[in-house]
């Protein structure tokens, strides 16, 4: 639109483009609503154009799709029948089990009830990052490392830190041990090539001694130094595997509840970084009583050495107001009201 003149546009938004995930749930926004509306027991998980509908029964995923493909006619969209398919994530349906979705191998496998989980129904779900995205990020790797036979191992490893670190932190949320240990690998055998490549006419040991530290005592670590300090390559196993917890009910960050969004998220404008970290870190609890804060709490930081010029993280603790003052007034009590003795009779009084 420009002057108040309408002008056909016939190339979209490029792929990839920033505009492009903001103009897909512009015009797809409504989607959830309107099948929850017509189709009982529907759920749909959507980002931008990409989408999962997931129903109990094959019927029920039957009609979802058709109302959708009614509800994208009317946009003069519909769906791309290569990347459309029903499936079970048990069960295999056209030889396949389970589905990919943005990047995670989604699917269920056959366990004894007992070690099934809390809902003993015999099934486990793993969500794991997909062996096509492991194909693609172990391309890229390789890629880095084809245009680096001639760079200095530094400047390799500048190149493939970022690489792997973001890959990591991506899948971290999941069951991703097995495959960083597999990446790992594939990362290992192609770095023996490069050293191999540039010293053909060099041992095994003095290629491994040249750009790792297993023969220093540091073991299968790719590391050069750089000035005073040892530039090192990071693995994918190293990164930790942190669940990801749903937000409860309709939580907003700004709703005033600092207790909840800072034990989640580590900080928030109401309180000191110190503070929140504390709250993260001890998931929201209190590390004397083991009970939630809670937003009307007085919180206090409490040294465990009691040297209180030692503010290092792991000599700090958060407590409520009234168990630090119990801690350090020598009453182990863990009881929010303490009962104090009656000066006259022998019994405590009652309260």
């Amino acid at each position: 639109m420009s002057d108040f003149q309408y002008s056909e546009t016939p190339e979209g938004v490029p792929q990839g483009g920033s505009l492009s995930p903001l103009l897909a749930n512009a015009a797809l926004h409504g989607m959830e609503s309107y099948l929850a509306r017509y189709c009982k027991g529907a759920q749909v998980v959507r980002y931008a154009d990409d989408l999962v509908v997931i129903h109990p029964e094959r019927k029920g995923i039957e009609q979802a799709q058709r109302l959708l493909s009614k509800w994208l006619q009317k946009m003069g969209l519909a769906f791309k029948p290569s990347k459309t398919r029903l499936c079970h994530t048990l069960s295999a349906v056209d030889g396949q089990v389970g589905f990919d979705f943005l990047g995670f191998a989604i699917r269920q496998y056959r366990m004894s009830k007992y070690k099934s989980g809390r809902s003993m129904k015999g099934y486990k779900t793993i969500i794991q990052p997909s062996k096509a995205a492991m194909q693609r990020h172990a391309l890229q790797a390789l890629g880095v490392i084809r245009s680096h036979k001639a760079a200095p191992q530094v400047a390799l490893i500048n190149h493939l830190n970022p690489i792997v670190r973001g890959w990591s932190r991506y899948y971290s949320a999941q069951c991703s041990k097995a495959a960083y240990s597999k990446l790992d690998y594939l990362l290992y055998q192609k770095l023996r090539a490069w050293a191999h490549r540039r010293h053909p006419n060099k041992s095994g040991y003095w290629r491994a001694s040249r750009y790792w530290l297993v023969n220093q005592g540091g073991g299968w670590v790719f590391a050069a130094k750089q000035g005073d300090k040892r530039l090192r390559l990071c693995t994918h196993v190293e990164t930790p595997i942190v669940r990801h917890v749903k937000v409860q009910g309709s939580r907003s960050p700004f709703d005033g509840d600092w207790s909840y969004w800072a034990s989640r998220m580590g900080q928030h404008p109401e309180l000191p970084a110190q503070i929140a970290k504390l709250l993260k870190r001890q998931g929201g609890k209190c590390s004397y009583c083991e009970s939630y804060f809670k937003s009307e709490d007085l919180l206090e930081v409490h040294h465990l050495d009691k040297h209180h010029q030692n503010h290092k993280w792991d000599n700090l603790t958060l407590m409520h107001q009234h168990c630090h003052d119990q801690v350090h007034s020598g009453m182990h009590d863990k009881h929010p009201v303490v009962e104090e003795p009656c000066e006259v009779n022998v019994s405590s009084t009652v309260l």
